[in-house]
């Protein structure tokens, strides 16, 4: 691209961010520097919404509405899939990004189970039909899988458009939104960030059908919760390694980057402390390392039993 095309480009770019933010109302976003810094400690690639919009960096993403990066979600399965062919890549790419229900905890369910047990597909190969599954993350090396933090993200679904402060991005998927908040109550201001949660997931829905965290922050408080919390039920996290207690003056939100976003320990929850619960007609989903790791320490007797019923 010469350097004409590059500046008109540059300044189409720019003119379309300020045409969705005057119409839509969109706000700046008042995040904590440090939730950034932290996920750049922990080994994340972190983009600034701005400058991916002035061409800066290229994350795969054609327009707003678009929540999966499908160039980087492509590319991830091609690594972590090495011997297979490009019809089951595609054909991983679209049962994935299709979504079947209009019931959004149907659609996060069905996705959590790709994630968990990998995707079966099936597709044509030399004239014959081929049945195979892939996987959406890498387990045994982390380095295979792409590791992202986008700061703010604009999504716009039918009329409405929302900027969530940070989300958190694995293999081209949205598993973590963040919102940050400010405020001289402190209560108030974790309702408030629950509040906007929900006008998110009730707006943008698109964007939850492939959520696993929900985070709240507030300076350097943080709670975490999933897509069935209450608001009451997003509580801080007690401790990095679910062992030992986080070191004196660490704050709440560094316990909570670390001891879920570090790479191993995220996947190990994404894979096995994730649950959906059926009541009748309706489906609840759950952390279940949240009784050990969300309450203040017993006693080391009791806490040690508690780490080995949960499996740690």
């Amino acid at each position: 691209m010469n350097p004409a095309q590059l500046k008109k480009t540059t300044a189409k770019a720019s003119r379309v961010t300020r045409k969705l933010r005057r119409r839509f109302d969109l706000t700046q976003s008042v995040i904590t520097p440090s939730l950034l810094t932290w996920f750049e400690v922990i080994g994340y690639t972190v983009l600034l919404e701005p400058d991916i919009a002035l061409g800066k960096h290229q994350i795969g993403r054609s327009n707003y509405t678009e929540v999966v990066l499908r160039d980087r979600f492509h590319d991830a399965l091609q690594k972590i899939n090495p011997k297979k062919p490009d019809e089951a890549i595609a054909a991983a790419i679209y049962q994935v990004t299709c979504t079947e229900s209009s019931d959004l905890l149907e659609n996060n369910r069905r996705f959590h189970k790709f994630l968990t047990d990998g995707v079966e597909v099936e597709y044509l190969y030399n004239q014959e039909i081929v049945h195979d599954k892939l996987w959406l993350i890498d387990t045994s090396n982390l380095l295979n899988n792409d590791w992202l933090a986008i700061h703010p993200l604009t999504v716009v679904e039918e009329s409405y458009a929302h900027c969530p402060d940070l989300v958190v991005f694995i293999n081209g998927l949205p598993l973590a939104v963040i919102v940050s908040l400010q405020s001289s109550d402190q209560q108030a201001t974790f309702k408030a960030g629950y509040q906007r949660i929900q006008t998110y997931i009730e707006q943008i829905p698109k964007l939850f059908d492939y959520n696993t965290f929900l985070v709240i922050t507030y300076g350097n408080r943080a709670r975490v919760g999933t897509l069935t919390s209450d608001w009451q039920e997003f509580l801080p996290w007690r401790t990095i390694d679910g062992e030992d207690f986080p070191a004196k003056g660490a704050t709440e939100l560094e316990v909570l980057i670390q001891g879920i976003f570090d790479k191993r320990r995220f996947l190990e929850q994404v894979l096995h402390l994730i649950v959906f619960e059926e009541n009748g007609t309706s489906i609840s989903k759950k952390l279940l390392r949240r009784p050990f790791c969300t309450t203040q320490y017993p006693k080391k007797s009791s806490r040690q039993s508690w780490s080995h019923n949960l499996g740690f």
